[in-house]
């Protein structure tokens, strides 16, 4: 069993920024990748955002770019997402997906639960 933790959403103002982290734990032995995807109101499907694998490369869709950063917060299965500059846009749900090879030796990706991020003045 594999549990996501999203926190560190909330109300922020335009051009402001806001810091989410992703916490992976249970039956994990490794990290392939960890994304991060949103869900604004209104769409029925989540926009992949940006991605960080196990060797540190990273990976943002075009929308984000030079705004957010993904990054790893610390060694225990801990991802962040800095956003800067945000925009109303950027409302949305946003979730951690992690993508991992389990205890038992199957690889399987995860969901958090999410987290609402709020752009509005």
């Amino acid at each position: 069993q594999v549990q996501v933790v999203e926190s560190g959403g909330g109300l922020v103002q335009p051009g402001g920024s806001l810091r989410l982290s992703c916490a992976a734990s249970g039956s994990i032995f490794s990290i392939y990748n960890i994304n991060w995807y949103r869900q604004a109101p209104g769409k029925q499907q989540r926009e992949w955002v940006a991605r960080i694998s196990s060797g540190g490369s990273t990976h943002y869709a075009d929308s984000v770019t030079g705004r957010f950063t993904i990054s790893i917060f610390n060694a225990n299965n801990t991802v962040s997402l800095q956003m800067n500059s945000l925009k109303s846009e950027d409302t949305a749900v946003y979730y951690c997906n992690t993508d991992v090879l389990t205890k038992q030796h199957s690889r399987a990706d995860y969901w958090g639960q999410g987290t609402q991020v709020t752009v509005s003045s």
